[in-house]
């Protein structure tokens, strides 16, 4: 049994960050075949936000094979928050991977393609799992050399909850996810195809845009198609009013001020010869700035209103606001970056613009310092650059093992400074 001096001196050895990145290395390359299997298990069997239970049921056994004791379960219906104890006492950092699939058929071709009918992993999901449990797996090993907490949790619904539920990162902060021990910040890493595997993307500040979605009703008066004028047409008002929506970004928005509105669904009509009463449009609106995101609301309300209304015909405007801008933590994406240059070289970690996607990872960023960054998931010459969110989507794996090391190395770091 060494004497605490020999210790001591082991230990002094392990915080050089260039032979703990070593150590770290050879046992990242030792799990990793496990990692892929535990990737692709996790791949042929998706399921919708609100519904992953096998998924927790996998991370469970996952967590609780490594020995993991402190586990709760079933947070915002699904989810999953691990705490990792390390033996020296410290700070507190959390890593977040979110869970849930999307509504997509996935193309056969993988041995490993989704065995769910018309459901995918199409937004990486099952590799941001697979990266938090290759990194609880490290960390749990080393946690004699922990100076700190960790706790890692597995968000469902990132998607968005079902019409109707309640979900995601919003009610996991409401059922405690942050709380006893509150971590002093928090990572979560998204794999992003236009870098290719081996990259890191990050971007200080607005990271990511809100997600609002709006629904309009409007009312007309059915008649005869043959007779218009005894009615009020619905699709008639309806296409004035899609219209009207595109002078808001073109017209009324500060040119300056990055701002999205797209209508994503239009739905009336009863037969060819009628003339239609009811159409609902769908659509959404994202903003990096809460000022026009308020703006662009107030916008859709009173150009619908006073358009329906000049047109005989009345409208219902529900306007709901899903997630706001994700926004990280400028000094902590600063004090990190050194450590994500070292992992994979300067070269690979690129700054990219922020994006009009929305992640409710948001919600942890309003709570505590916050830093969301891009896993490079491409390979272009093998023919790997399919976006998210379609049916093309293909990671190369090899940026599980990536992810792995930067998201261990930031955790030593971060709880060492």
């Amino acid at each position: 049994m060494p004497d605490a001096e020999t210790r001591t001196s082991a230990q002094r050895r392990f915080d050089s960050s260039w032979a703990r990145d070593r150590f770290i290395d050879a046992l990242v390359t030792q799990i990793e075949p496990r990692l892929l299997a535990i990737r692709r298990e996790l791949h042929q069997h998706p399921e919708l936000s609100n519904r992953e239970v096998r998924t927790a049921r996998c991370i469970l056994y996952r967590l609780q094979e490594l020995g993991i004791p402190d586990i709760r379960t079933n947070v915002a219906h699904h989810g999953i928050v691990a705490t990792i104890h390390g033996a020296r006492p410290g700070r507190v950092v959390g890593i977040r991977a979110d869970m849930d699939a999307l509504p997509i058929d996935e193309p056969p071709g993988l041995p490993f393609a989704s065995t769910t009918p018309g459901v995918m992993h199409a937004c990486g999901h099952d590799v941001h799992m697979t990266v938090a449990l290759g990194t609880a797996e490290v960390l749990y090993r080393l946690r004699q050399h922990l100076a700190g907490t960790v706790k890692l949790l597995f968000q469902p619904a990132e998607e968005g909850p079902p019409p109707g539920e309640e979900g995601g990162a919003k009610q996991m902060i409401a059922e405690g996810a942050l709380d006893a021990p509150r971590p002093e910040a928090i990572f979560a890493l998204h794999c992003y195809p236009p870098l290719e595997a081996g990259q890191l993307g990050y971007n200080p500040g607005v990271m990511m845009s809100s997600c609002d979605r709006f629904t309009i009703t409007i009312q007309g008066k059915m008649a005869h198609g043959a007779y218009p004028h005894r009615g009020v047409d619905a699709i008639v008002v309806a296409s004035t009013v899609v219209m009207l929506l595109q002078t808001i970004r073109s017209r009324m928005i500060d040119a300056q001020q990055p701002m999205v509105l797209t209508v994503g669904t239009v739905q009336g009509g009863r037969r060819y010869n009628i003339v239609a009463d009811e159409v609902v449009l769908q659509g959404t609106v994202r903003a990096f700035d809460e000022k026009v995101r308020s703006e662009t609301e107030a916008l859709i309300h009173r150009l619908v209103s006073n358009a329906v209304a000049g047109s005989g015909a009345t409208c219902d405007i529900r306007y709901e606001r899903l997630v706001p801008p994700l926004v990280n933590d400028s000094a902590l994406v600063e004090r990190m970056l050194p450590t994500l240059r070292r992992v994979v070289g300067r070269k690979q970690v690129v700054e990219h613009a922020p994006r009009m996607g929305a992640e409710d990872f948001a919600y942890f960023a309003r709570e505590i310092p916050a830093m969301f960054y891009s896993l490079g998931v491409s390979n272009r010459a093998a023919g790997l650059d399919g976006d998210i969110h379609t049916p093309q989507f293909v990671v190369d794996e090899t940026c599980i093992g990536v992810g792995v090391r930067a998201m261990t190395a930031l955790v030593f770091d971060f709880l060492e400074t």
